[in-house]
């Protein structure tokens, strides 16, 4: 069997048109024969069958099919790209493209494994640069567009043509997972690219990217632009303990999780040492630091809401943002490389006035996936979840709300209910982890959704102690949230129903 792929539209980066007359044949069956695909601005650089368990960390795959290319969209561009087909029978006809986290720079090989494993061809990416800094940006304004949608929606169309080539015909259905960063270009490819996927799941999305940095340097600079601010990490479980004995209970349940943060009203003033410092209570400054990092960033001048909080709850994780010894690298670095375009900007000089004014005209648009209008993608059928861990360390958890909320406001409530769910975790961290069920299946609800029509009332998540599962709960869709039945063990999800607070 032979396929036909016309050359096509990486540089411009519309959709691949793949047909059965064109400009060059490829053999259909044979994986090293994709060395000959052609498409504008790809290069194939590898093009190799892998024998099933060939892979030592991935040793359970069937055989499939590795394929390596570079796109160079603009002069200045090297994006790479990875997709993995598995062979014959085990291929499930679909396509999944898989995100990154932070500032990527690598192709994602576990996403690749784990997709699959599921039938899946899948596509990875390094984002058009090698290495998770941002400092491949400095200077270079298009390996910066590349990083904030175009490689995504590059690789989306060679995995595509590839797929074409290598099967015969091209995925029925596209799907794209991911996390953190990957969350975010999960948005942006609804937004941006309305017709790349059928559905998308984004997961603690980074999506409001410079503003969710300028939260981060608000944190820093909470605990670490003074000495005398500074929270030793080792009294972090005492401050959590205190957030628990006031808040545990709000949900009905107490189980260790604050399963509602926004109602918490836990003041760490409660801390305040009587006399001298000690490990069970918190200086003035530091009661000062903490009611700064549960503070949502705001704009001294005008008093703008710049970025929400980290939330009651997520104390355990505050070492991320506020442990030191500077702030986290992923925000340091942006404003080094990519607004300023100093390596020697020191984070405590940053204002929260004009710099974010600086930092949200450099973004325009390039990082950020704020837009609300995803009535093209829900109009094709497109299909979103979102999911988001109340005790994120990293990602605040009530963007995914604001953005949630801004969508139904454009879109209306009918299509938003027709084609979105947000599912919050209560005591989950970033992407994983965490005191509450942090373990479930988005991608599979995604599927039964838009194969089969079966909207998700409800996701099941689990919790697991050395490897043996101790607790499972429903997650609901945003607003709705677990109520305990009232009988049985809190640790089962089946004594628990969704409803609106």
């Amino acid at each position: 069997m032979r396929v036909w792929v016309m050359v096509g539209v990486v540089a411009g980066l519309t959709a691949v048109p793949i047909a059965r007359a064109g400009a060059a044949t490829v053999d259909a069956r044979s994986c090293e024969s994709l060395a000959a695909v052609k498409l504008d601005g790809m290069t194939v650089t590898l093009a190799q069958r892998v024998a099933a368990g060939a892979e030592p960390k991935y040793s359970k795959l069937p055989a499939f099919c590795r394929v390596a290319a570079t796109l160079r969209p603009t002069g200045d561009s090297e994006i790479g790209i990875e997709v993995w087909m598995p062979e014959g029978a085990a291929w499930n006809g679909k396509y999944e493209g898989t995100g990154n986290g932070g500032w990527g720079g690598a192709i994602e090989p576990g996403e690749l494994a784990e997709a699959v494993m599921r039938g899946y061809a899948a596509a990875s990416t390094d984002t058009g640069h090698k290495g998770g800094s941002a400092s491949f940006a400095l200077v270079h304004p298009e390996k910066l567009v590349d990083f904030g949608y175009r490689s995504v929606h590059g690789m989306t169309v060679a995995a595509k043509a590839l797929i074409a080539a290598y099967y015969g015909d091209g995925p029925k259905l596209a799907y794209f997972t991911g996390c953190s960063s990957g969350g975010r270009q999960a948005l942006m490819e609804a937004q941006r690219f309305p017709d790349d996927y059928d559905g998308i799941v984004a997961g603690a999305a980074t999506n409001n990217w410079t503003r969710m940095m300028v939260e981060r340097i608000w944190v820093g600079q909470a605990t670490l632009s003074d000495k005398a601010s500074y929270i030793p990490p080792a009294k972090y479980p005492m401050i959590h303990r205190a957030a628990l004995n006031a808040c545990d209970a709000i949900d009905g349940v107490k189980d260790g999780v604050i399963g509602e943060p926004m109602k918490c009203r836990f003041d760490p003033g409660v801390l305040e040492c009587k006399a001298a410092d000690g490990p069970d209570c918190l200086t003035k400054p530091q009661v000062a630091a903490a009611r700064r990092i549960y503070t949502p960033a705001t704009n001294p001048r005008t008093g703008e809401r710049i970025f929400p909080p980290m939330e009651r709850g997520s104390e355990l994780v505050w070492g991320r943002l506020a442990g030191g010894p500077g702030p986290i690298n992923l925000a340091d670095d942006y404003f080094k490389f990519v607004v300023f375009e100093d390596p020697n900007w020191d984070f405590k000089t940053l204002n929260f006035d004009g710099d974010v004014a600086k930092a949200m005209k450099r973004d325009g648009g390039i990082l950020s996936a704020t837009d609300p209008n995803l009535q093209p993608f829900f109009a094709r059928g497109g299909k979103l979840i979102q999911y988001h861990g109340w005790t994120d360390q990293q990602s605040m958890p009530e963007n995914s709300i604001e953005y949630y909320e801004s969508v139904a406001a454009v879109v209306g409530a009918a299509m938003t209910d027709a084609s979105y769910r947000l599912f919050m975790a209560p005591g989950m961290n970033h992407c994983s982890g965490g005191d509450g069920p942090n373990k479930f299946d988005m991608l599979g609800a995604l599927e039964m959704w838009r194969e089969n029509g079966k909207a998700p009332d409800a996701v099941l998540a689990s919790h697991a102690t050395d490897g043996k599962v101790d607790r499972t709960r429903p997650l609901c869709p945003y607003p709705e949230v677990a109520k305990y039945k009232g009988t049985g063990s809190t640790d089962e999800a089946a004594n628990f129903s969704c409803v609106r607070p």
